[in-house]
């Protein structure tokens, strides 16, 4: 009786000293999340500003939009937009058992940039026009980007076609980037 006793007496001061040191968690205060949320997008914006103001970014697009309204959910690494000096690309690929002309289910085409354009609204929205015109593509490209974060969207209107495409996802600096190029032409 006295063994039990005693090892009852044991294990409640073992279990006592184990939820001493063990201390909660603080968690933080729906204030405290958005702040930190703000913050976060603040500095996703202010780097996607100076990959535009550079002519180095990307925009990984997770949504696609075609002429008449529909959407489709794509892969971002696969369809995207970058810009690299007076370079451009434009890929769109969908998940399709079809290897299209680019390899991967879609179109890449390839161009210079002309009429380059970076406007400032008065609420810090950022619009970027360009021209790009190359062997597959002869279009302009309009880049929306609101303030507050990283998330943008562009519109492909081709110059000899109305076959409108608007692409959105995260804008990127073009090192920061993880998109795979298929084949273009």
């Amino acid at each position: 009786m006295k063994r039990i006793l005693f090892f009852m007496v044991v294990a409640l001061i073992s279990m006592r000293g184990y939820t001493q040191i063990q201390t909660p968690e603080q968690e933080l205060t729906r204030e405290q999340k958005k702040e930190l949320q703000a913050r976060l997008d603040s500095l996703m914006f202010c780097e996607a500003e100076q990959a535009i103001n550079q002519k180095a970014f990307t925009l990984e697009a997770d949504r696609v939009v075609f002429k008449y309204g529909q959407t489709a959910y794509v892969s971002s690494n696969t369809n995207f937009v970058s810009v690299n000096g007076d370079e451009a690309v434009v890929q769109v690929a969908f998940n399709i058992p079809v290897s299209g002309p680019n390899g991967i289910g879609g179109v890449t085409v390839e161009g210079k940039l002309t009429n380059y354009e970076v406007k400032k609204d008065k609420k810090n929205n950022i619009r970027v026009s360009m021209n790009v015109m190359g062997t597959g593509i002869s279009a302009r490209i309009d880049i929306f980007l609101p303030n507050g974060g990283n998330n943008a969207s562009v519109d492909i209107t081709p110059n000899f076609n109305s076959n409108r495409l608007s692409l959105s996802g995260a804008l990127l600096p073009i090192e920061k980037s993880n998109v795979y190029k298929g084949r273009s032409f």
